[in-house]
């Protein structure tokens, strides 16, 4: 998640302080992930440093106001206008976890997947009842709909998911897939990157 872009994307709307921006976040993404002022703050002297802000005079209540630059007007359009790149190489907890217990001899892949499946189910589950738990017909209600249905989404994608790693070692025999530890012993430095191992 981009703090910084999100932070400069409602500053573009006009100036605000700290507080302020924390409050506009979470108004704009259901306060599902929410931010401490101490990061807002750091965010915003980082972005004043590379002159994508400017810290205004502090109002009668002692609030500062920041405005953004057109510098930083440019980066909102850039990041508005880009697809957000997804890295094919961002380790997984779970995949990690499948994939040592499919190639770990005496370890029970079915085990791990069913205890997934039943915990992935129960998050799913949740999801639908706090998605039918709230109204959705504000601004700010359709901002919190989108977020839990991108949460659904993917709660949903991990299932179909297991289900398909359930199928791909049922193929298999179990013994087939068990890798023992190697008699060869890797040289000191770092491996050279080919192929798959290039991913990881």
């Amino acid at each position: 998640m981009s703090v910084r872009q999100s932070l400069l994307s409602i500053l573009a709307q006009g100036p605000c302080y700290g507080y302020q921006l924390r409050h506009e976040f979470d108004r704009r993404t259901g306060s599902v992930w929410p931010l401490n002022v101490g990061q807002i703050y750091n965010t915003l002297e980082r972005l004043e440093r590379d002159a994508l802000v400017a810290r205004g005079a502090a109002d009668a209540q002692g609030h500062v106001y920041w405005e953004i630059t057109d510098s930083g007007r440019i980066e909102v359009e850039r990041w508005m206008s880009s697809p957000v790149e997804r890295g094919q190489a961002t380790r997984d907890e779970l995949a990690i976890k499948v994939t040592i217990a499919a190639t770990l001899p005496g370890s029970d892949a079915a085990a791990v997947i069913a205890s997934q499946r039943d915990a992935s189910r129960s998050h799913l589950e949740s999801l639908h009842r706090l998605r039918s738990s709230r109204e959705d017909s504000t601004p700010e209600g359709l901002a919190w709909s989108l977020v839990v249905d991108s949460m659904l989404a993917s709660a949903d994608a991990e299932l179909r998911w297991l289900d398909h790693v359930e199928a791909r070692l049922a193929e298999h025999p179990q013994h087939a897939l068990a890798l023992g530890l190697t008699p060869d012993r890797p040289k000191r430095g770092r491996p050279t990157r080919t192929g798959s191992a290039a991913l990881v």
